[in-house]
């Protein structure tokens, strides 16, 4: 009976985790995320909006159970659940021993800052996109296909948008921005209207793991809609790098009007040097019209982009609306391609960061 008793009064042990490859190890007391404690004992661990949204806590289960607070499906593909991929924003320890493994982050990364900056242009790319140009007190260093966070007095929480320049070996004074109009959004309903020129705002950065990887397998890369900026970011990096890939860019939008930024891609086709393709695809182009390009939805065209090239270290790079990453990774993997071999920016708005919320 006393034996029962201690067990059954017992205090019950507080989880650990150990976090790879940094062989960090901490305790996770009841009530806190993995990401929480994690940050707590100063562990690099890779985040940013923490309310299980935007993805970039992805990691890999290697021991243990958690319990999910929001569901992981709601940001990860059914592959990546398949793979054992939770997000430590959302995940509470269930076991005594957790250990996550996490994706590598860029080698030399500059460090985040906060800069005081001045929106000085806009420029109407398409009916709901704009390319933004904000001058920054000081050079901004960034990696291709990273983003910052801009806050102007207005706005109570920041907007994360990638940068849409290949970064300069000296920092960017004035780096731009494509941002797409959000309906009733609290920032872009102001910068379309105009009232936002000449606005102060801060910014913070850079931020994310989104970049692009060593390597000499073909680079299919997918974008929709505002999702081109970070790739036209990296694909102009690459260029000026003289990477020679092998390259296709599906870019999927919805009619002819919403193609953009064709002057900057093809001047990155015709200094690439290991063979280029631009595919746009269009899902909503009207059966009448002159357009003689491809139609349906980006995802249908991977299988022709890797032309066969799977397992030949072949990447995928995309970013854009959540739909389209899930279906492109079903896609890829479905071929063949290596789910670590699938890089992506899904792009959310705060509307999604509320249902998360909520949630």
């Amino acid at each position: 009976m006393v034996s029962f008793l201690k067990k059954l009064f017992k205090a019950k042990s507080v989880p650990t985790v150990e976090v790879q490859p940094f062989g960090a190890s901490f305790e996770v007391p009841a009530g806190q995320t993995v990401l929480e404690s994690a940050l707590e004992h100063s562990v690099p661990f890779p985040h940013n909006c923490t309310v299980g949204t935007c993805g970039a806590c992805k990691c890999r289960l290697v021991e243990g159970k958690v319990k999910a607070i929001t569901d992981f499906g709601y940001v990860l593909s059914q592959q990546e659940l398949d793979a054992g991929y939770i997000l430590a924003c959302q995940a509470v320890p269930q076991d005594e021993r957790i250990v996550v493994q996490v994706q590598a982050g860029i080698e030399d990364a500059p460090p985040s800052e906060r800069y005081l900056g001045t929106i000085i242009a806009t420029e109407s790319l398409t009916h709901d996109i704009l390319r933004v140009t904000v001058e920054v007190d000081r050079p901004l260093r960034f990696v291709a296909g990273q983003y910052a966070n801009l806050k102007t007095a207005a706005l109570t929480l920041p907007r994360c948008y990638s940068f849409a320049d290949a970064p300069e070996r000296e920092g960017n004074r004035r780096p731009s921005f494509m941002i797409r109009k959000v309906p009733g959004g609290a920032f872009t309903e102001a910068l379309f209207a105009g009232s936002l020129n000449g606005a102060a705002v801060s910014v913070e950065g850079p931020l994310g793991d989104f970049h692009l990887r060593t390597g000499s397998g073909p680079m299919i890369c997918i974008a929709g809609g505002s999702g081109l900026a970070p790739l036209l970011s990296i694909l102009e990096d690459a260029r000026k790098k003289r990477v020679t890939r092998r390259c296709v860019l599906l870019f999927g939008a919805r009619t002819q009007a919403d193609l953009y930024a064709l002057d900057q891609i093809r001047a990155i086709a015709g200094g690439w040097r290991g063979g280029f393709e631009f595919v746009p695809v269009l899902s909503n182009e009207p059966a009448g019209s002159d357009w003689e390009g491809r139609r349906g939805m980006v995802t249908e065209y991977i299988d022709a982009a890797l032309a066969g090239e799977a397992d030949r270290g072949a990447e995928l790079y995309m970013c854009g609306p959540p739909v389209m990453i899930d279906r492109a990774i079903e896609v890829a993997c479905n071929l063949g391609v290596d789910l670590e071999a699938i890089h992506y920016d899904k792009f959310t708005d705060m509307s999604t960061t509320a249902r998360a919320v909520a949630a």
